[in-house]
């Protein structure tokens, strides 16, 4: 007989309280499960709320877009990703984004509308009709909130401001998870038949980065250790236009409805790199590497290394009702008036198209362990992501992996296991704290994290080269033994970000071993991955997916094919 020992127990622990997690979590609740988020923040400060503007559906409300229909919105997935998504995923994808915006708009999300009173959409880059929906450029903010009152509706269970640190892996079956509470400092075991990881991305590893401190790779990192594989990791988005020195997202809305990009003479020269029929509405890829050669080339204003993003000619209530966000943005961080100025901005990190891989059901190599959001690869962004598709790939995949997480319990096939395995795990951490708070190095952790900051920006950025990125991963695996000399964080239990920082910065110099590595061995340019000194496309031996192991501690790479249903391979031109 066991002794008593004490874990928190649900059905279901969905990691994560974005929007991918909160609608897997929703979705389980419906299935008739117990599920729980576990969340480091409150839902409603996630990286969700970030996303401006969009999501997108084929739903031909727009004059310019009544042909349009989910198979041209797969192809165009398709094409924007360099021909390396699965098009099997795709397919689902854009077939059931459908369904799910309508769900969206029935449980309330305030969408913008056209006179006619039906859901209003815009044009995005790489798109080849306007189909983007929105809510003004708050769209993320938008969806959040309609999520989070319906699981407040269901009385769905969120633990709130609570670290996960460990995914419990037993015989290949996932059976819970070891998580930290901040307010309380304790550690405790979660008992699930089933983990679904929805901890988004990984891209604060880069000083220009969109995304928010909380973008920290700990569940990408966790899956890693605990043997799954991550794919195709070197792709890396930069978004084009974020506020220069800040680097605060403002949406490609604001281009697709026709804001100009102007270098230091004061042209429009996306001429320079595709037909002028697309221009400013070009996929993100594209206009990275054009606003970065314009600076590169120096073009950029005043010789510095931004540009211009030109509102003025929208006139100030179209700019104040349609992109409050960016208006408010600009006058609160910049004391800009778009209205009445350009906006300097520059590329920066923005979105991982790589991630733990998963098919298009969300399942993992681990039974019970499932994955959806940012930090999942489906994958229908291959090597570049089409700006509206992130926000229904969190809809449509949240979806699904709480439809397949019940699937899979109600099939019966997790076993229950005893406490042995939790209390183990438990203390496993409780050592890793301690080792950690005993350390008597002298490396302070915030120089580590700078010193890869730079070595990202600089080397393993917009433009990549073998030179460079040997570099970089010499310099890691350097950053990587001085790590372990690392002085110890502050001893408090009790909200130590510290602490927290101490194991971010260690997943950060893991995750960006494997981005470097993957780039390194990539000897084509595809999508985001643009290699100076091999400028080409190569189908012949690159039109596969990069695939990243942990065994006896190194990083392994291997290969395997992309999914080809009926579109085929072909240039790719706008």
């Amino acid at each position: 007989m066991e002794e008593e020992f004490s874990v928190f127990s649900h059905d279901i622990v969905v990691v994560g309280g974005g929007l991918a997690g909160l609608r897997a979590a929703i979705e389980a609740h419906d299935c008739g499960f117990d599920v729980a988020v576990v969340s480091k923040v409150h839902p409603l400060r996630s990286h969700s709320v970030m996303a401006q503007g969009g999501i997108n559906a084929s739903l031909a409300n727009h004059p310019e877009g009544k042909e349009d229909n989910w198979e041209k919105h797969a192809f165009d997935t398709i094409k924007g990703s360099d021909f390396l998504a699965d098009q099997d995923a795709v397919e689902t994808f854009a077939k059931e984004a459908l369904v799910n915006l309508y769900e969206l708009e029935h449980w309330g999300c305030p969408f913008s509308r056209f006179p006619n009173g039906k859901i209003a959409q815009r044009p995005f880059g790489g798109a080849g009709f306007p189909r983007t929906c929105f809510g003004a450029d708050k769209t993320g903010l938008y969806l959040i909130n309609t999520l989070y009152e319906q699981t407040i509706k269901r009385n769905i269970k969120i633990y709130e401001e609570w670290v996960v640190l460990e995914l419990i892996v037993e015989d290949q079956t996932c059976r819970g998870i070891v998580a930290y509470s901040l307010p309380e400092g304790e550690l405790e075991a979660f008992k699930a038949k089933a983990v679904i990881f929805c901890t988004g991305g990984n891209l604060r590893i880069y000083p220009k980065s969109s995304n928010s401190i909380t973008s920290t790779a700990s569940g990408v990192v966790m899956a890693f250790r605990a043997g799954l594989p991550l794919k195709d990791m070197e792709f890396v988005q930069f978004h084009p236009t974020t506020l220069y020195g800040l680097n605060l997202t403002l949406t490609e809305g604001a281009r697709g409805e026709g804001a100009y990009l102007l270098n230091d003479l004061g042209e429009r020269f996306m001429s320079r790199y595709v037909s002028e029929a697309i221009m400013e509405k070009a996929p993100r890829d594209i206009t990275s590497r054009a606003i970065q050669t314009e600076i590169n080339e120096g073009r950029g204003v005043g010789g510095k290394d931004y540009i211009y993003l030109d509102m003025r000619h929208f006139g100030a209530n179209t700019i104040k009702k349609r992109f409050p966000g960016i208006y408010e943005a600009c006058m609160e961080f910049r004391g800009i008036n778009p209205v009445k100025e350009p906006i300097p901005i520059q590329p920066a990190a923005h979105w991982s198209m790589g991630g733990i891989d998963c098919d298009y059901n969300t399942d993992t190599e681990v039974n019970g362990f499932f994955v959806a959001g940012e930090c999942a690869c489906v994958s229908i962004h291959g090597a570049n992501r089409l700006g509206g598709n992130s926000l229904m790939e969190t809809i449509v995949f949240g979806r699904r992996a709480g439809r397949r997480t019940s699937e899979y319990i109600a099939n019966g096939r997790p076993k229950s296991a005893g406490n042995g395995i939790y209390r183990e795990a438990l203390l496993k951490q409780e050592m890793r704290f301690q080792g950690i708070f005993e350390r008597t190095g002298t490396e302070s952790p915030y120089k580590i994290k700078s010193e890869l900051g730079t070595i990202m920006d600089t080397r393993v950025g917009i433009f990549r080269e073998e030179q460079d990125l040997r570099q970089a991963l010499n310099e890691i695996r350097e950053l990587q033994k001085r790590y372990e000399d690392v002085r110890p964080p502050y001893k408090g239990r009790r909200y130590n970000y510290d602490l927290l920082w101490h194991l971010d910065i260690e997943g950060f110099l893991t995750i960006s071993e494997v981005i470097v590595m993957g780039a390194l061995n990539r000897q084509e340019s595809r999508g985001s991955h643009a290699r100076l000194d091999y400028k080409e496309r190569d189908d012949k031996n690159w039109l596969k997916h990069t695939v990243a192991r942990l065994i006896d501690g190194e990083v392994i790479l291997s290969y395997k094919p992309v999914t080809i249903t009926k579109f085929g391979i072909g240039k790719r031109e706008y």
